[in-house]
């Protein structure tokens, strides 16, 4: 494995973090190519929770950002003093990372996730539960807001802000929804999906994938045997 690009994301990354806030990074590499040709291709991503580490091998990596993935996209985006590997491929990949977006998956994805946050709220019921219940409550609304500020940003302008400019407005409207204001969840997507379907944006409607594959290519010919 030689690892391209790598960091801290999730809470950490957004500014959000708390005292008991777990630190996860994700980061993307190369498996040799020479591995591609045998019996048994290489795996696709390793995942530890000890520490959160999630990492994918480049050709999965570039699917799940071609795709609008929230997750995999907010490597090629991160504050610098989030980078923690940052080879000269990876330096190259943070240089296109443009041309993974595309109108459509961008909006799709992210109210998507947003969407799913909301539907495990649903499910919690009126607030009457215990600390931790409502813990993972009020961490699942942070979740849904924060999905819906960033896709809403990045679709207008083209830019992913990953660092929050008001941590705080976040968590308060997680413990305000963890708390039973259900409703104010409801409203900020149902908002979300009328400024998506509003909103010009500067985004394609299809991502740059020749640009992509220019870059896969040149990390398949850099990891392949040499002499």
């Amino acid at each position: 494995m030689h690892l391209l690009l790598s960091g801290i994301v999730g809470s950490v990354a957004y500014g959000l973090a708390g005292p008991g806030s777990d630190t996860d990074r994700i980061g993307v590499f190369a498996a040799p190519t020479i591995a591609f040709h045998g019996l048994r291709p290489p795996r696709e991503s390793v995942v530890t929770t000890d520490p959160d580490v999630t990492l994918h091998e480049a050709r999965k990596w570039c699917r799940l950002a071609l795709s609008g993935n929230p997750t995999a996209t907010e490597l090629a985006w991160l504050p610098e003093e989030c980078y923690e590997t940052r080879t000269e491929l990876g330096e190259r990949l943070v240089a296109i990372r443009s041309a993974f977006l595309s109108a459509p998956r961008v909006r799709d994805a992210y109210l998507g996730y947003a969407s799913q946050q909301f539907r495990k709220l649903e499910s919690r019921g009126d607030g009457t539960f215990s600390a931790d219940v409502r813990r993972r409550t009020a961490k699942h609304a942070r979740h849904l807001a924060r999905l819906v500020h960033q896709g809403r940003k990045l679709y207008a302008t083209g830019v992913l802000e990953i660092r929050l400019e008001d941590p705080e407005w976040f968590r308060g409207f997680g413990e305000r929804v963890a708390g039973g204001e259900l409703a104010e969840a409801r409203t900020l997507l149902a908002a979300a999906e009328q400024d998506f379907a509003r909103v010009r944006t500067p985004l394609p409607d299809r991502p740059d994938e020749a640009t992509v594959e220019r870059w896969l290519l040149d990390v398949r010919a850099a990891h392949l045997p040499r002499g």
